[in-house]
């Protein structure tokens, strides 16, 4: 009697299961549990030293661009611009980060100038050229100067996509670029733990 009961009761909870939504997924590439892309030591365009500690309790998104770029740096920061609008309120747990791969002209200056033209949130971080390779090599970021006619008339090739930490700073997810912030903002409502 006690094996019936207990046989029922594994079926009633399979039915269960079967009959329970799926569960929702990402619609960018996930890379959680990946064992790469863990900090970085860049400072930011208000001159501030910062690692990935200091966005704790918030998702960061992470873009590698320059300020120079013709097209995929700035649709990427009028994209997340429009992410933060569709966020709402939690706009105010997640952070944008735009960490240049061209530290010889983008100056803390210049990216002060640059990156919160988009939103006054975002923030703009920089290092020297070799803070630059490091980062770039610890997040798999490819970059290479492509020179122009005149030696400072340089452009850069380079990843075109954002890395996005959870609120707890590990790795989850890739943004593919120039998707529309739909998707985008659906995956961030998933780490929120707020499913559409």
């Amino acid at each position: 009697m006690k094996l019936l009961s207990t046989l029922a009761a594994c079926c009633l909870a399979l039915g269960l299961i079967a009959c329970s939504p799926p569960a929702e997924k990402f619609t960018n590439t996930d890379l959680t549990g990946l064992d790469y892309a863990k900090d970085f030591k860049l400072t930011d365009h208000n001159g501030k030293p910062r690692t990935l500690a200091d966005f704790k309790g918030k998702l960061v998104l992470i873009f590698f661009g320059y300020t120079q770029c013709p097209d995929v740096c700035p649709t990427t920061m009028v994209e997340m611009a429009n992410v933060m609008q569709k966020l709402g309120p939690d706009a105010d747990k997640t952070q944008v980060l735009f960490a240049t791969i061209d530290p010889e002209r983008d100056t803390q200056a210049l990216l002060a100038a640059y990156v919160p033209n988009f939103d006054a949130r975002f923030l703009g971080l920089y290092g020297d050229a070799a803070a630059t390779a490091q980062v770039a090599k610890d997040f798999k970021v490819y970059y290479q100067k492509v020179p122009g006619k005149t030696p400072g008339s340089y452009t850069m090739d380079h990843t075109a996509g954002t890395y996005v930490f959870d609120q707890q700073g590990r790795i989850r997810l890739f943004l593919r670029h120039g998707q529309g912030p739909d998707p985008i903002v659906h995956d961030l409502k998933l780490l929120l733990g707020k499913a559409s």
